[in-house]
């Protein structure tokens, strides 16, 4: 296994079995992100973007507390006093925010315990989200004094829809793993001893996958999301014809045929 850490190590990375690994490493403040740690997310998914080796990622947090608890705020006083600071806080952060919401490989969000606040739009950002049964879930920006972004809010509305999203955001009140699945803000709901299997089974499936339909699909599915005007088709149909080109489409027709497991190599 390779190991590396960023933030001074409150983001933690590694790489195994095809899997990337980034646990956000600041467990006495339930992991909540500094401006440091945005950086350090996004210095994690440059390597992972790089290594053909990395099939997927997966985001998890330190401990048993929380995924992301929300910003750090005992920087707020500092970096996101009014406006103009939230301005700058914005510019500072936004570099992780990005490579997280243009990162081409799949993503999965391990959820346990508080995933709150800007928490919440990182596991809202990720492809698949997989919570234990005692995680709590919110956005409490109306108790606070804030509201979050367009991105933040459109990524909860395409989710949720703006019957649940309205909710959410005017009440700010937490609510639980089941309410989540419901709402179809996650995509399971697992017992806290089986969470750990779960992810790792889904990991492993996805990693074992030809790299290229992975990329291709996360991509479509992307795009149906976007406005119209916003969507490179002709992006899209040279990634389709990339997959049908691909060697590992022609070894996914001989496991077929031949009744094996097929070996994917990403070209």
């Amino acid at each position: 296994m390779s190991r590396m850490g960023f933030a001074a190590g409150k983001i933690l990375a590694s790489i195994e079995g095809g899997v990337g690994r980034v646990v956000f490493n600041q467990p006495e403040k339930r992991n909540a992100m500094s401006v440091d740690m945005w950086g350090g997310m996004g210095s994690a998914l440059d390597l992972f973007a790089e290594d053909p080796s990395v099939r997927c990622v997966v985001l998890q947090g330190a401990g048993d507390k929380a995924f992301v608890s929300g910003a750090d705020i005992s920087q707020f006083e500092k970096n996101r006093a009014n406006a103009d600071a939230q301005a700058e806080y914005d510019r500072l952060t936004s570099a992780g925010r990005a490579k997280l919401a243009a990162f081409r490989k799949p993503v999965i969000a391990q959820i346990r315990g508080f995933c709150m606040g800007g928490g919440l739009g990182i596991a809202m950002s990720t492809d698949i989200r997989i919570a234990s049964d005692d995680s709590q879930f919110g956005i409490p920006a109306a108790r606070l004094g804030i509201a979050y972004g367009f991105d933040m809010v459109r990524a909860l509305v395409d989710l949720v829809g703006p019957a649940h999203a309205n909710m959410i955001l005017m009440t700010g009140d937490r609510f639980a793993a089941a309410e989540a699945e419901r709402f179809g803000l996650v995509n399971k709901v697992v017992p806290v001893a089986e969470l750990d299997a779960v992810v790792a089974k889904l990991a492993a499936t996805m990693a074992a996958n030809a790299p290229l339909s992975l990329t291709t699909n996360k991509l479509t599915v992307k795009s149906v999301l976007q406005d119209r005007a916003d969507r490179d088709m002709g992006a899209l149909r040279a990634a389709m014809a990339a997959c049908f080109d691909s060697a590992d489409y022609r070894e996914g027709r001989r496991a077929f045929m031949e009744k094996r497991k097929p070996a994917f190599t990403g070209g």
